[in-house]
């Protein structure tokens, strides 16, 4: 198992991409097996036992999991009952818990991540490549992976494992390659290495936590959700309740943390302040005024920031250059235009400006977004959200996929927009984050607020079981019980919200 860390931008993505045979090296040489190979598509790299599982799942939602796994491997195993004993062969060799005949938009994301583990092994490799495989799971999850990586090394494969989260680096790998902008800058054994020197290696700084020490939580509310229920009908015209009767209130310099497994609801909630989706009944209030039924653009000039869960989908224009990119989203407003046309000028003065002040690593303001790498392009989002002095920040996983460079420097540009008092509504899947950061804690399970916690005194364990079902409620810490379930006050609705 060798873990490959660096910085966004350090070349992890190109160089797991070479290997894959996506991108062809301009020099050097890569052996498998003690002899020399070259890829020109992925094609060859599979067929040498190269598998790639990236970030980002390639699965299709409408399919069932064996329909994904044989997709593009028919000539192997046939699609019918060859192939069906084939994947519970390996899905038991492995403990990998995978179901052939079920519909994968029926999985969570810890499961579909087993699909893709499969799909790889399915195809015969013997290496795989895990592009940040934790970034979308919770602590009981991620150990669940650990164990089904544990189990594929027993048998004999290398894992090669792509992550910036240091920690979990430290605890499954044997080797730790660090590369800095192209260039390998160390290896290292885990056993004499700590994360300080891990961050040190990467970026040359110290490993940042995202702690707020300084309460700045006002009384005046900024931010009101009250009775908010959206429902939505399926293909075979069955009502599923997205959002379920929530209520909360964010006040100025507030950051209010919504812990929840993807898919649970907290990307319709968003969609709902933004006024991206219309909810069925209750309300929006923002500032003391009722915004329920005005549009997005209007939410957006009377001080809404948002930070999307996709900046690929839905915060950038990849194609277009970075001051374009600038504008998007505040169109009418300054520096971006003036009356009714836009200022392109302002415009691209203002992008150097989020260059500088944001550490946009970019040759200029007129390369494409999709030259950037992903932390750079999350740099380049919150620079330009931030740069319109919002009062509510939407921030939705405004770290993932970012390095600890990065994610420091974004964690302090909230903490200071908050002590000016910004509201925030800050939806993370990594639980440090969501505990340093937040004033307040709530817990989102399928489509409800089941649970809250003091970010003071809950674990990231005791979160993550309340995440998954198990507890409701106000948590409360259990003294020398990390990774127990968390002790709860059950309310009387708690069966409903099981």
């Amino acid at each position: 198992m060798h873990a490959l860390c660096g910085e966004n931008g350090a070349g992890k993505s190109t160089l797991m991409k070479i290997l894959y045979g996506m991108q062809q090296p301009d020099e050097g040489t890569i052996t498998v097996g003690g002899e020399s190979v070259t890829f020109h598509t992925p094609a060859d790299a599979i067929a040498r036992g190269i598998g790639m599982v990236h970030q980002h799942f390639m699965l299709a939602d409408n399919l069932t999991v064996l329909e994904n796994v044989v997709l593009g491997a028919e000539k192997l195993y046939g699609i019918g009952g060859k192939a069906r004993a084939k994947i519970r062969e390996i899905s038991d060799a492995y403990n990998l818990n995978v179901r052939p005949d079920v519909l994968l938009e029926e999985l969570g994301v810890a499961d579909r991540q087993r699909v893709e583990i499969l799909k790889v092994l399915y195809r015969g490799a013997k290496t795989l490549i895990l592009d940040e495989p934790t970034a979308v799971l919770v602590p009981q999850e991620v150990d669940a992976l650990f164990d089904n990586l544990r189990e594929l090394k027993a048998e004999g494969l290398t894992v090669i494992f792509i992550s910036h989260k240091l920690g979990e680096v430290l605890s499954v790998a044997d080797e730790i390659t660090v590369i800095r902008r192209g260039t390998t800058v160390g290896t290292v054994k885990p056993a004499g290495t700590t994360s300080k020197q891990l961050a040190e290696l990467m970026v040359g700084s110290e490993l940042p936590t995202p702690e707020t020490e300084e309460s700045t939580v006002t009384d005046v509310a900024l931010l009101k959700l009250d009775g908010l229920r959206l429902a939505q009908t399926d293909l075979d015209g069955v009502e599923r309740i997205i959002l379920d009767d929530i209520s909360f209130t964010i006040h100025k310099g507030e950051v209010l943390g919504i812990a929840g497994v993807e898919g649970n609801g907290q990307s319709e909630l968003v969609e709902a302040i933004m006024g991206i989706r219309t909810p069925d009944s209750g309300t929006v209030t923002l500032d003391g005024t009722d915004i329920s039924h005005v549009p997005t653009r209007h939410r957006r000039e009377s001080g809404v920031g948002y930070i999307p869960e996709d900046r690929h989908r839905h915060g950038l224009l990849l194609e277009a250059p970075l001051w374009e990119n600038r504008i998007l989203g505040h169109v009418t407003e300054k520096p971006n235009s003036r009356g009714q046309l836009l200022d392109i000028k302002a415009a691209r003065t203002d992008t150097e400006r989020i260059i500088q002040a944001y550490d946009v690593r970019t040759p200029g303001i007129d390369v494409t977004a999709a030259s950037l790498s992903g932390g750079n392009q999350q740099k380049l989002i919150v620079g330009r959200e931030m740069s319109h002095a919002p009062k509510l920040l939407i921030a939705a996983h405004p770290t993932r996929g970012v390095d600890v460079g990065a994610q420091a420097a974004i964690w302090d540009h909230i903490r200071e927009a908050r002590r000016e008092g910004l509201a925030v509504l800050l939806i993370s899947a990594d639980l440090d984050e969501l505990i340093g950061l937040s004033d307040t804690l709530r817990v989102m399970y399928r489509g409800r607020l089941v649970a809250d916690a003091d970010p003071a005194t809950i674990t990231p364990e005791e979160l993550g079981s309340a995440m998954t079902g198990a507890a409701t409620g106000h948590l409360e810490h259990a003294e020398g019980s990390a990774g127990d379930s968390a002790a709860v006050s059950a309310e009387d609705d708690e069966d409903d919200s099981r």
